[in-house]
């Protein structure tokens, strides 16, 4: 493993975790409770296993799919292809298939984050690869 492939993993977990944690479990907790769809006491360890396994993935995929000559395009190229296939399969089919007191607030609150993790962790990753 290289380094620039080790700093790219790091570039996905090291800001997702926290934004993830203080997002839905500290800033729009209450927003979050009043849907009744989060268990009393989230598994963290999943959580963060799931992070290192997309880090893994995003920052071998990334130097395959994105090289143009700007960093900053790269990244934003990475934002709007991996959210928009984040939130199929991070949205969507959880407000359609889990219980909750309104899928519109859902939708709302999962899409930004959605939106601001691919946009935070693309910009970092692409900054990592941009030669």
């Amino acid at each position: 493993m290289s380094l620039q492939f080790f700093l790219a993993v790091m570039a996905y977990v090291v800001p997702l975790f926290p934004l993830a944690y203080l997002w839905h479990l500290s800033t729009f907790k209450t927003s979050y409770d009043r849907l009744e769809i989060f268990r009393d006491n989230p598994v963290i360890p999943l959580g963060l296993a799931s992070m290192v396994l997309q880090g893994v993935f995003f920052a071998w995929v990334f130097p395959k799919l994105f090289g143009g000559p700007s960093w900053i395009a790269n990244g934003l190229e990475f934002a709007v292809i991996f959210a928009v296939l984040g939130w199929s399969f991070m949205v969507l089919p959880v407000a359609a298939k889990y219980r909750m007191t309104s899928v519109g607030k859902f939708m709302i609150l999962e899409t930004a984050f959605v939106v601001l993790q691919f946009v935070v962790t693309g910009l970092l990753i692409a900054w990592v690869y941009r030669i």
